[in-house]
């Protein structure tokens, strides 16, 4: 069982975006420690759960103060996006290694290890592609999930096994 106290923040610091250092973001970075997260909460109502080491980059192109997006170079990253948010026309994107999740209004999960990217949607609907065939993606929907690597096969889009689907949210103390 968790304990509240552990569960604490320990800092909320701005976040300044990369390749931008005097523009700061409209998000805020916490620490949590039970299970060990970094949480970023923007005021538009993006929150990004990443696990410690994840290497998660926002993105902000324009310097706005929006996230279009954020790159995840390895672990996992829960993903909030609320209904209303501010969204550009080609939605929010986590891009890793191996794939490109976009989306509007959903919660779902990246997981990014060396040999694949596994996409997870909690709530909401998910188009998830290869980084090098956006044209052939797939949508998931809730309890569904998809895993891309580097093989060229067509992505299969599986309602995901309980077991599974509570060992990545366990992770972020879910």
């Amino acid at each position: 069982m968790r304990h509240p106290a552990r569960a604490a923040v320990l800092a909320l610091v701005p976040i300044l975006l990369a390749g931008a250092a005097s523009a700061q973001s409209r998000c805020t970075e916490e620490t949590r420690f039970d299970p060990p997260l970094r949480v970023l909460r923007c005021a538009d109502g993006l929150v990004l759960e990443t696990e410690q080491g994840s290497g998660l980059r926002p993105i902000d192109r324009d310097q706005d103060g929006h996230l279009e997006g954020a790159e995840l170079g390895g672990r996992a990253v829960l993903v909030t996006l609320p209904p209303g948010r501010h969204v550009r026309r080609d939605g929010f994107q986590i891009l890793t290694p191996h794939a490109i999740a976009s989306v509007r209004g959903t919660v779902y999960a990246v997981d990014v290890t060396q040999a694949r990217t596994s996409v997870f949607v909690e709530q909401g609907r998910v188009a998830v592609a290869r980084r090098g065939s956006p044209q052939e993606a797939v949508t998931l929907g809730p309890g569904e999930g998809v895993d891309v690597d580097a093989d060229r096969a067509p992505l299969t889009v599986r309602r995901w096994p309980q077991e599974r689907v509570r060992a990545l949210l366990e992770r972020f103390g879910r």
